[in-house]
C-alpha cells in the first residue's frame, strides 16, 4: 500500500546530502514534519501524493502552511504565550 503522502528530503553534511525518505497518511503530521525540516535547516527534495509528485501548488500550500507552524512556535517561546494567543494576535497557523 502507497502512503498518502511522500516528503523526500536531505540532510546537508561535510561530504554532501544524505537523502531520505517520511511516509504518512495523514496530512498535518506531513505539515508538522515539513515545518521540523525547515525549523533545522534540511532540504525539502520533493513531496509526492499516493505516489505522484504533488504539483507546485499544492507543495507549495504544504509548505506556506508549515513556515506558518514554525513562525508559530518561535512567537510560542519568544513571547511565552500559548499557540491561541499568538493566532489571534499575528494571524498565524497554530
Amino acid at each position: 500500500m502507497i502512503a498518502k503522502y511522500h516528503v523526500e528530503y536531505g540532510v546537508p553534511f561535510a561530504h554532501g546530502l544524505q537523502k531520505d525518505d517520511y511516509l504518512t497518511d495523514d496530512p498535518v503530521t506531513a505539515e508538522q514534519f515539513l515545518a521540523d525540516l525547515l525549523e533545522r535547516g534540511y532540504r525539502v527534495l520533493g513531496v509526492k501524493h499516493e505516489g505522484v509528485n504533488l504539483p507546485q501548488k499544492d507543495t507549495d500550500k504544504l509548505l506556506k502552511t508549515a513556515i506558518g507552524l514554525v513562525a508559530t512556535r518561535h512567537l510560542c517561546q519568544s513571547l511565552g504565550i500559548k499557540t491561541e494567543e499568538v493566532r489571534h494576535r499575528f494571524g498565524t497557523v497554530a
